[in-house]
């Protein structure tokens, strides 16, 4: 498969795996077509192992280079003000909103590897691999990340009736 072919064929899959790593829809396409760009000149070398592994890792190295920066982009410094009753123009918000908000207050080591072991569906020596790390630190930091999500989660409907 050609690189053109890759790109095509995984890209969808690699800018929600971006997504959710930036939490933003423009700097998941940015980090993506980087990573892209630092992978194409070393196809050849590539193409035939794991190509979308490799551009993960790739993904995640730059995220992390993008973090470290003194520069963190814009703050806002206000509050935005209220929407009248009744011109909520986007309505509820659903899960994936939801989760993706409480993925971007994780650490990044923590964050990534929820996106990669419960999104992507990585193996726990998998996510070690690719995020340069021991399986041991993969299961610690999964577990500190979902307990950290299941305390910022709010209750179920049906636990707040004692489940019945």
């Amino acid at each position: 498969m050609g690189f053109e072919e890759f790109a095509a064929a995984c890209g969808p899959r690699l800018l929600r795996s971006a997504w959710l790593l930036t939490g933003d829809r423009h700097l998941a396409e940015d980090l993506l077509q980087t990573a892209l760009a630092r992978t194409w000149p070393k196809w050849g070398r590539i193409a035939e192992e794991q190509p979308e592994a490799y551009v993960r890792r790739v993904m995640v190295n730059v995220h992390a280079s993008w973090w470290r920066r003194a520069w963190r982009r814009e703050v806002p410094h206000c509050e935005l003000p209220d929407t009248p009753a009744g011109l909520d123009r986007f309505g509820e918000v659903d899960q994936e909103q939801e989760l993706a908000s409480l993925l971007r207050q994780l650490p990044k080591r923590q964050r990534a590897v929820v996106v990669l072991r419960y999104l992507e569906d990585l193996s726990v020596e998998d996510t070690a691999e690719l995020l340069g790390c021991s399986t041991g630190t993969v299961k610690s930091q999964a577990a500190k990340a979902l307990r950290s999500l299941r305390d910022r989660l709010p209750a179920p409907e049906w636990a707040a009736t004692g489940g019945r």
